[in-house]
Formats: structure tokens, C-alpha cells, sequence
């Protein structure tokens, strides 16, 4: 497949990139600082502003499909605005680009941890997380409505916005608007795991126009 992937250089996007094309897939990263970025074959790095739709429509187009790991940084003041703002206007480019399938990076802080309450909602869930949680909350709610494109949101487990990195296992368990649990009762995945999730998501589409999460 050849696959449009915003945010190419980030924690995330290293990590889809590197699954993306260890699987023979083509990769177009579409990044602010393409410096960032080694050259590696089947790899295509574009410098696009995620804030322009029609300079995110021109960067995709042609691709099957397009993964968003688009994150304004955990230390941006204005992460809330900035990721809403940004990934609507990613999610305006991809249509204007006429691809159809796009998947979102989104956050763990939707998921129901019990009836009618959402993980960012609780007392426990850390500050310094808040605001980018909420946004990409409150991004779901609204990308519920897209009608034209066939969209999946990805919500990461719990332990994964700290980094999580280490190995790839290969394995994960899934669910929907709950985070997967183990024995100990921790959600946790590595960032090697959660990009084996989305690409065999990519491969085998089986949440069109749904959520989904996945952790060990």
C-alpha cells in the first residue's frame, strides 16, 4: 500500500513509519521538519503545515490511505486549540485529496473507565496530560459525524502517553470504548505494539467509522 503518514518524525510516527515499511509498504512522511527524518527506501518525506488543508490535500494525494499521528507537543500551552485546529484541518485535506480511508493517533483519555466516565475525567489522570487528552476527546466527538471518509480512531492504552518503548511482541487485545486490561490491571503497550495495531488495521480494515483501542 502506499500510505500518507502526518507526523512522520514524532514518537508515534517513527514508530508506524519503521512498521509500515518493514512490512514492503510505501510511506510518504509528512512533517514540519523533514531534517528530522533519515532517508530510507520507499520513504517519500514532505514538509507540510498540518494548520493548511490544501497543503495537506496536495501532500497526500494518490495514497490509499492516510494515518494521522499529528501531536503538538505535550509542552505546547496551546495544545488544545492547536490539536482541534490541526487535525480538523488534516481531516479537511484528506477529503479535499480524495482519499477515503484515514486513521487517527488519538488519545487514551476517551476511553470509559465506567458507566459514563472517561479516563481524563478522573482525579487521578496526570495535569501535564490534560489538556492534549481532552482535545483529542473532544476531536472524536466531532470526527463521529464524518460521513464521507471511512475513519478510524485509535485510542492508545493507558501507560503509552509516558512513552512506553521497548519491545515488538507482535501480539495485542483490542477493545472498543474500554481500555484492555491485563492480570495486574494495567493498560499498557508498547509504541512498537501500537504500530503493529494500526497497520494490520491498514492491511485488514475491521473498524471503519469506529473506535478502537488495544494494549496487552
Amino acid at each position: 500500500m502506499k500510505v500518507a503518514l502526518i507526523g512522520a518524525s514524532g514518537f508515534v510516527g517513527k514508530a508506524i513509519t519503521h512498521e509500515l515499511l518493514s512490512r514492503g509498504h510505501s510511506v510518504t512522511g509528512i512533517v514540519r521538519n523533514p531534517e528530522k527524518i533519515a532517508e530510507q527506501n520507499n520513504l517519500t518525506v514532505v514538509k507540510a503545515d498540518a494548520f493548511n488543508e490544501d497543503a495537506i490535500a496536495d501532500a497526500v494525494k494518490g495514497n490509499d490511505a492516510v494515518v494521522s499521528a499529528y501531536n503538538p507537543g505535550w509542552t505546547n500551552p496551546n495544545i488544545f486549540n492547536d490539536f482541534i485546529e490541526a487535525s480538523k484541518s488534516i481531516q479537511n485535506g484528506v477529503k479535499k485529496s480524495g482519499v477515503k480511508r484515514y486513521i487517527v493517533i488519538g488519545g487514551a483519555g476517551s476511553l470509559y473507565v465506567a458507566e459514563n466516565v472517561q479516563l481524563v475525567d478522573t482525579p487521578q489522570f496526570p495535569k501535564e496530560f490534560k489538556d492534549g487528552a481532552k482535545a483529542a476527546r473532544d476531536y472524536y466527538a466531532s470526527l463521529k459525524n464524518e460521513k464521507d471518509l471511512d475513519w478510524t480512531f485509535f485510542s492508545p492504552a493507558i501507560e503509552m502517553h509516558h512513552g512506553t518503548s521497548g519491545e515488538r511482541k507482535g501480539t495485542y487485545r483490542k477493545g472498543l470504548e474500554n481500555p484492555v486490561f491485563n492480570e495486574e490491571g494495567r493498560s499498557i503497550l508498547s509504541v512498537e505494539d501500537l504500530a503493529v495495531a494500526i497497520v494490520d488495521e491498514l492491511e485488514n480494515p475491521q473498524h471503519v467509522k469506529q473506535r478502537f483501542t488495544a494494549a496487552y
